[in-house]
């Protein structure tokens, strides 16, 4: 299995090889004859979940088995507010889009981001967002979209505003393949689970009438996966099929201290489809405590996360990895040498694929 470049001394990388990923030093990996590969990560999710972001994507990339080496370059922009921590964390192992640009990219992975505005055109970040997308969409050969991404891209490119939904849509998700010959879904199971975690959506008509392409939706949770209308240029997710097994429950502890702290009116739902019955009266009792402990103004107790952590499942991880592995080696396939091309000669940026 190709593995990831530490081609930096960023955290992330010691963390994966503990985890037991095989992870390359930049001399071993000068040894070896394999083409490399270079892929931005445009991370913009807020401090807490920063370093949880990077690890997620750098465990799908490395988990690829296209002949290649990876070496992947996180960097962020302006518009988001962060702590000291967070900051000298993106200082020291961050690189600027200046020096993106300047080097290249073979292909750029853009995270999700929290969001304070009902319109993202309002949101800080919005410009320096958008000038990434005008630059990767002329440089680099294909743009991978998370959640906030895929929403502030489509709005982007195509004008359409994503919707509100009534309530939040967030828990594990069965998720279906629309069109099988598409070289994304090649070796994928027809259907398989997705996490969701938004409170906004592009529907699948609106999708379609600017023509875009979809591979992969739920009946329950809407599109997962679509495609630009060249077929590849751009893939959007709807869903997180980066996340952790534990990523939702930390998403629910979260709200849990909300309520407590009297941050949100109501406790919060489980996410669908996610706890077991044994884990959802786990919970239910502890939620008995928490209301009564806000009630008379004593100390919160913990979630018992021992108990439940080893009663999660993931049932996301195989599709996740067989999609990436899919889109990198396509990338691959197509991509020019020098990576401040976006295709070798005799590539249609019209249709790169040949579909």
């Amino acid at each position: 299995m190709p593995p990831l470049v530490a081609h930096t001394d960023l955290p992330t990388f010691q963390r994966l090889h503990e985890e037991g990923e095989e992870i390359l030093s930049p001399d071993r990996a000068s040894h070896q004859c394999i083409r490399e590969l270079h892929i931005g990560l445009l991370n913009i999710m807020p401090d807490a979940a920063l370093e949880a972001t990077e690890r997620q994507f750098f465990r799908l990339v490395g988990a690829c088995n296209q002949i290649a080496q990876f070496h992947v370059h996180p960097f962020t922009i302006d518009g988001l507010e962060r702590s000291s921590a967070a900051g000298q964390h993106i200082q020291r192992y961050y690189e600027s889009f200046e020096q993106i640009k300047r080097d290249g990219l073979d292909a750029l992975i853009i995270s999700g981001a929290n969001v304070t505005h009902d319109h993202l055109q309002d949101e800080a970040f919005w410009l320096p967002l958008t000038e990434v997308f005008e630059w990767a969409k002329r440089n680099v050969t294909s743009i991978l979209c998370s959640c906030l991404a895929t929403h502030a891209l489509i709005q982007s490119c195509y004008g359409v505003e994503r919707t509100r939904l009534p309530e939040k849509r967030w828990g594990v998700f069965s998720h279906k393949v629309v069109d099988r010959q598409h070289p994304l879904m090649a070796e994928i199971n027809t259907r398989f689970d997705v996490p969701h975690s938004r409170f906004n959506e592009v529907f699948q008509v609106d999708m379609e009438k600017h023509g875009l392409k979809v591979l992969v939706a739920s009946e329950e949770a809407g599109v997962h996966l679509a495609v630009s209308p060249d077929g590849f240029r751009i893939v959007f997710f709807q869903g997180h099929p980066e996340y952790d097994d534990i990523s939702l429950l930390k998403e629910y502890k979260r709200e849990v201290l909300r309520y407590y702290h009297d941050e949100r009116s109501d406790y919060p739902p489980f996410p669908e489809h996610y706890f077991d019955v044994g884990v959802q009266k786990l919970l239910a009792d502890y939620a008995g405590r928490v209301i009564l402990a806000k009630a008379k103004g004593k100390p919160l107790e913990p979630l018992p996360e021992a108990q439940i952590i080893p009663q999660l499942d993931i049932t996301w991880r195989d599709s996740a990895k067989a999609v990436f592995n899919n889109w990198l080696g396509k990338v691959y396939q197509i991509t020019n040498q020098d990576r401040r091309l976006p295709f070798m000669g005799g590539i249609d940026p019209e249709n790169p694929l040949g579909l």
